[in-house]
């Protein structure tokens, strides 16, 4: 038996997990990196930590299954696009690398927005401009940091580090560096033209070369040998950004079906055969199949907002639910179970980390009282998770011009029976989740598989490989309330977008006293 190993790098975590070659998962493993914010609307991680807890999920991986490294035929990496890992020419980190979730390159976008620079870019990457790209925070670092862009020998995405990590060679995967505003769509190739327009001419020779999810990319060192346990040689494939490697892990390799990712980002995607070029999307890219775009809207608005309500408002219940051997998760769904959609939860907005609506909103509940507990606040942050993601699937309909069967819901809303069919009562579609614990792991090991051979296309591993629970159809009566519902959500983002603003000024005004 053949067994392939995906790698999964996202803002706080790092999963590794081996799959046999009819998909069947193995073994997994995880470990928490820490997430520095070293002000507010800053998020970093230290890259050697990084590394290391890749070791250690490799390592891990391996002694849980106790298959050979002999038997391991290849190996591929996900990881979060946007952020910036930038390596050194004395060949280590630059700086601690940044995550998709930071904000401070905000001002950017509109700037070159009211100088007329996005529809530029537009015209050429197919791409709006966001604060998380690597080309904001790479202006935001030639004002602030201009040494560090001196020192800089290789431009990496977070997979894409990694993956030089285990090869030592530097590569830059198109599914990720296409939803970068790097790459020229209609070329496939760098854009001198777009990093001008930028003011990141400069750059272009620190862009390492463009390659393909499925290429071999490299083979694992001795040194990186050492500390994974891989057998030195394994074949590396190019790997994929997350997006694309949990859409293979959902099999949308069509345009029947669109994806979301409910995880850290409010992902929302769909294959489209040309891409959408009259502004309505956020962002075209470059997918896993030649044969298609990734046409996506995305926003940091999803389950990551389950993370803070646990961490600073649930913790005895945590360390309860821990003592008794069960998840504080489960105690979150059933509170949500016993609290039907028909109660009147404040609204949430998902804005903790960023938000779609204002480069400036914050999260926040409206209309708290005394008679809510936990357990409607935890009702609020589910919908209004929900909402966010119907936010961005309103801008998607709108462009998209086949009809949608269903929605292949993955992250960790896939996780929970409650929140799965408040999806499908929220968006009005069924919605099937991926029946696997790490899904873009499970991309990565379709990657490997059709990299060494074993299949002939993205598209056929896919059939072979992933599995789908049983859709869960709307429901009519609950339809009908989260309309209701997601008509005040609109209407309290639309209430407080004029106080977004002067909080931020007032907030700065603060910091410097």
């Amino acid at each position: 038996m053949n067994y392939y190993i995906g790698l999964d790098n996202g803002g706080t975590t790092t999963k590794a997990a081996l799959f046999d070659e009819t998909g069947s998962e193995i073994a997994t493993a995880c470990v928490g990196t820490q997430m520095l914010v070293p002000r507010p609307g800053y998020t970093e991680r230290d890259m050697e930590e990084m590394w290391q807890a890749n070791c250690t999920v490799l390592r891990q991986v391996l002694q849980k299954s106790g298959v050979s490294p002999n038997s391991v035929k290849c190996v591929a990496c996900c990881g979060h696009g946007k952020g910036l890992y930038l390596w050194g020419k004395d060949d280590n980190p630059v700086r601690n690398g940044i995550i998709s979730t930071d904000n401070r390159a905000w001002d950017y976008p509109r700037c070159w927005k009211e100088r007329g620079v996005t529809n530029q870019v537009f015209a050429l990457s197919c791409q709006q401009v966001l604060a998380s790209q690597p080309v904001s925070l790479l202006a935001w670092l030639k004002d602030n940091e201009p040494e560090a862009i001196e020192q800089t020998k290789y431009i990496f995405e977070c997979k894409d580090y990694v993956r030089f990590r285990l090869t030592g060679s530097a590569c830059a995967e198109l599914t990720d560096y296409s939803g970068a505003n790097f790459v020229n769509l209609h070329t496939g190739r760098y854009s001198p033209e777009l990093l001008a327009l930028f003011g990141l001419g400069d750059c272009l020779e620190k862009l390492p070369p463009l390659i393909h999810s499925t290429d071999i990319a490299g083979y694992v060192t001795r040194e990186a040998a050492e500390h994974t346990g891989l057998l030195e040689g394994t074949p590396v494939a190019g790997g994929a950004f997350d997006i694309d490697a949990c859409a293979i892990a959902v099999n949308v390799t069509d345009e029947n079906n669109i994806c979301m990712i409910a995880g850290t980002w409010s992902i929302n995607e769909y294959l489209c055969k040309k891409p959408v070029t009259d502004g309505s999307v956020m962002m075209n890219s470059f997918s896993f199949l030649p044969e298609y775009y990734l046409v996506e809207e995305c926003s940091p608005t999803s389950a990551g907002n389950i993370e803070w309500f646990i961490s600073a408002l649930l913790p005895e219940p945590k360390s309860m639910a821990e003592r008794n051997e069960l998840s504080i998760y489960d105690q979150l769904n059933l509170w949500v179970a016993q609290t039907p959609p028909e109660t009147l939860c404040p609204v949430f907005l998902p804005f903790l980390m960023a938000s779609n609506v204002h480069p400036n909103a914050m999260g926040c509940f409206v209309g708290m009282s005394n008679f809510h507990t936990r357990a409607h606040l935890a009702r609020s942050i589910y919908e209004g998770v929900a909402f966010s993601h119907r936010y961005h699937l309103e801008k998607l309909l709108l462009s998209k011009t086949t009809p949608t069967k269903s929605i292949r819901l993955a992250g960790g809303a896939a996780k929970s029976a409650v929140w799965t069919q408040m999806f499908a009562d929220v968006m009005n579609l069924p919605v099937e989740a991926v029946d696997v614990n790490e899904t873009g792991a499970l991309g990565c090991a379709v990657i490997c598989a059709v990299a060494c051979g074993a299949y002939d296309s993205l598209g056929s591993a896919a059939d072979a490989m992933c599995r789908m629970s049983p859709p869960r159809k709307p429901i009519p009566k609950n339809v009908a309330i989260y309309e209701q519902k997601y008509a005040l959500y609109k209407k309290a983002i639309e209430a407080l977008n004029p106080y977004w603003d002067e909080l931020r000024t007032t907030r700065e005004a603060l910091e410097i006293q």
